[in-house]
């Protein structure tokens, strides 16, 4: 469902995602408005799931998990029961940062992020027990050249 978001809606959405940390009253500033308007649009963007939570974007290099795969799935499987084991396991890693079901020859891709090799042996070995798969293809990533959570708008 998409929700009608005007141009001052923009400007406050465009300006939290570049800085969620910012006063109401930064922001308003930021934008040429009063506070007033601005919080009653947050409080409208949030109650209607345009704005999801507030979090803060950690360095993932700096804290250790310097590994990044890209791990490609292919099933055999497509049973509800089978979806469901996989939804599961998926859930409960919190290595997992994205998960995807995806058109085409690959079933699902996921974005694992690991301190090193042997910690995503470690990730793999635990999902296919956990979990009956076709096959898996995992892409370690040498250099992220751009990351952003931020939507264009």
């Amino acid at each position: 469902m998409t929700v009608r978001v005007d141009e001052l809606d923009r400007k406050i959405l465009t300006e939290l995602q570049r800085d969620s940390s910012q006063s109401l009253e930064k922001v308003a500033e930021n934008i040429g408005s009063s506070k007033t308007p601005v919080w009653h649009r947050l409080r409208k963007l949030r109650k209607s799931g345009v704005i999801k939570q507030h979090t803060v974007v950690l360095d993932a290099d700096a804290l250790g998990y310097e590994a990044c795969f890209f791990v490609l799935i292919r099933t055999s499987e497509h049973e509800a029961e089978w979806q469901r084991e996989f939804l599961n396991a998926i859930l409960e890693r919190p290595e997992v940062q994205e998960a995807h079901r995806l058109a085409g020859e690959i079933d699902y891709i996921l974005k694992v992020r690991v301190k090193n090799a042997r910690a995503y042996d470690e990730f793999y070995q635990a999902l296919i027990s956990d979990v009956r798969i076709y096959n898996v293809t995992a892409l370690l990533s040498m250099e992220e050249i751009k990351s952003t959570t931020i939507i264009p708008l």
